[in-house]
């Protein structure tokens, strides 16, 4: 199976580093806009496997090859939706990065260009095709601690400042009108990338969708909903860092489901971010917490998780850390045989809404009503407004965005 590396950078060569290892694939291509970025993934594919990719700097220049297969996507996330629909639409099964979405509108178109084109799009939310993980969510679903009410994810961890920068030329190995992409242009600054994207509001998602869109995904997988929540209200801000990123340091979030169909009840998630604050809750740095009305269970991706009974009796544990080969096998087991990749791009799309609605609210600072069937705002033309994105005139623009 033939692939292309789409964004080789920090976990585009985790993705390099394990598929190096495989017998079923060969990575012909690698993708960026950094000219270094480029070196450094062949000179990695080409040590792990002895056959040097060929380097390109434009994505179409893998799209229009017919012999690839498949694409990982591992960009900035303004970069995830407008690469992935046109892999799709250009015949390609994708792997995309998470979160999969700059916005939930991308979320949707997609889903349309993967069923449109009946290919396989897997979200790299790796939880789901991890053991621990996958037993903990068995377990909930069947009722091990009655019926879960409310689920919590939290995120706490200690960043780094990005600093105070002011505009520049972009260094000579930078394509930076092609990093932009669709993105709405501005000028380039060094606290801008690599890796510091994510926290400019044009090119990423802060946090809550990079680092929280993991036990998000995890905490609406437990609470068992399928659907977007019905109602958001959050606070935040930037209370410890004095810098020029432009997402929350801190958040508290709060959505609710409205009643289910099964029994009637309502289902509240609830996100805490602090990534000033590198202490463990309840023994996970990251991690999350569920409710049910006969017990409650403590899960972190690293680690592992513990179900509590009444008296706060331990019932069970079990112990594990994310696989990402096993996301992989998934992922490419669903391209030979058929069927849907366990976080098939619908599952990704719904988490990745959380940490967009999250984000918007906490911008806002009003209660937003949400229309999960129609995924619109309900009331406030300015929050809805925030659902989709403006973008400059470009190839890469999703169409009907």
């Amino acid at each position: 199976m033939s692939l292309g590396i789409i964004g080789p950078g920090g976990m585009g060569r985790n993705h390099i580093g394990n598929l190096n290892k495989r017998k079923d694939v060969e990575i012909t291509f690698v993708c960026d806009p950094d000219a270094n970025h480029q070196v450094n993934a062949a000179k990695l594919v080409e040590s792990g496997t002895g056959i040097k990719p060929k380097q390109v700097g434009d994505l179409r220049e893998i799209l229009e090859v017919k012999s690839v297969d498949a694409v990982f996507i591992a960009t900035p996330d303004h970069w995830h939706a407008p690469a992935a629909i046109l892999a799709a639409e250009a015949g390609k099964h994708v792997y995309v990065e998470k979160p999969c979405s700059h916005n939930v509108r991308e979320g949707r178109l997609m889903i349309e260009a993967a069923r449109r084109n009946k290919r396989v799009m897997q979200v790299g939310t790796q939880s789901r095709s991890t053991k621990h993980v996958m037993k903990a969510m068995e377990l909930l679903h069947n009722g091990a601690i009655g019926h879960v009410l409310v689920s919590k994810a939290w995120n706490s961890q200690k960043r780094s400042s990005i600093g105070k920068a002011k505009p520049s030329a972009p260094p000579a190995h930078l394509d930076f009108e092609t990093w932009l992409g669709p993105a709405p242009k501005v000028p380039y600054q060094p606290n801008m990338l690599h890796g510091i994207w994510r926290w400019w509001r044009a090119f990423g998602t802060g946090d809550m969708g990079n680092d929280g869109v993991h036990d998000l995904d995890i905490a609406r997988w437990g609470l068992g909903v399928t659907t977007h929540p019905s109602r958001i209200a959050a606070l935040g801000g930037k209370y410890f860092f004095d810098d020029d990123q432009q997402f929350p340091d801190t958040q508290n979030v709060l959505f609710e489901y409205a009643p289910s169909a099964e029994d009637g009840r309502p289902r509240q998630l609830i996100f805490e971010q602090r990534i000033w604050a590198p202490y463990f809750e309840q023994g996970y740095e990251n991690g999350n917490a569920f409710y049910g009305t006969n017990g409650f269970m403590l899960l972190g991706k690293h680690g592992g998780w513990k179900l509590i009974g009444a008296r706060n009796k331990l019932r069970e544990q079990m112990s594990g850390s994310p696989d990402l080969r096993a996301h992989h096998d998934d992922f490419f087991r669903c391209i030979r045989e058929g069927g849907t990749p366990n976080a098939d791009i619908e599952i990704g799309h719904l988490s990745s809404s959380l940490c967009h609605l999250g984000n918007i609210a906490t911008r806002i600072g009003r209660v937003l009503e949400f229309d999960p069937k129609h995924e619109q705002i309900v009331g406030d033309g300015e929050a809805n407004a925030m659902l989709s994105r403006e973008y400059r005139k470009h190839w890469g623009r999703p169409g009907g965005a």
